[in-house]
């Protein structure tokens, strides 16, 4: 058996798309939006996330718009926007669809019902939104423009960051 350091199936970097590989070579704090209750809930991992400071206040992210929770989102018009930690990067994996998650991902949590959806417990921080309807399709994604309603902020402990298509481990403080 032979262990890669890289995945063993992926195009060599000079075949890849030039614009995901920029992408990927920003980084950022992985995100977990959830929305809905009960058998109806549903989540994303999300990295391409921007916060617009201002009265009031937005949060703007590119998903999947063939995802369950584009889908529940728009139904909904509410969701729950946390901040993953290391810790978390299982649970990431689960709602990008890239693990396995017998009984479905939130089986993977505890979690706390609120007025914007379900929110993860242990999440150093977490939003409460509402979705404009302001959405619109950019490039295979589609934009999301969702009013801050609420935010908590707890300790911040090792952040979960996403680089070059693979979590990364927090560089810490410098």
């Amino acid at each position: 058996m032979t262990i890669h350091s890289d995945h063993p199936f992926a195009q060599p970097e000079s075949a890849r798309d030039p614009v995901r590989r920029l992408r990927g070579r920003l980084g950022g704090t992985v995100s977990l939006w959830t929305t809905g209750t009960g058998h109806d809930r549903a989540g994303l991992t999300v990295s391409s996330l921007m916060v617009a400071a201002g009265e009031p206040s937005h949060l703007l992210a590119l998903v999947d718009p063939d995802s369950d929770f584009a889908e529940a989102f728009e139904d909904t018009g509410t969701a729950v926007v946390q901040l993953l930690e290391w810790a978390h990067r299982d649970l990431a994996e689960a709602f990008a669809g890239q693990a396995p998650a017998p009984g479905g991902p939130f089986r993977l949590g505890t979690w706390q019902d609120t007025d914007w959806g379900p929110r993860l417990l242990g999440a150093s921080a977490w939003a409460g939104v509402r979705v404009t309807g302001q959405q619109r399709e950019v490039g295979w994604s589609l934009l999301v423009d969702a009013e801050v309603e609420h935010v908590e902020i707890g300790e911040e402990r090792e952040p979960l960051a996403h680089r070059r298509g693979r979590y990364v481990p927090p560089a810490g403080d410098r």
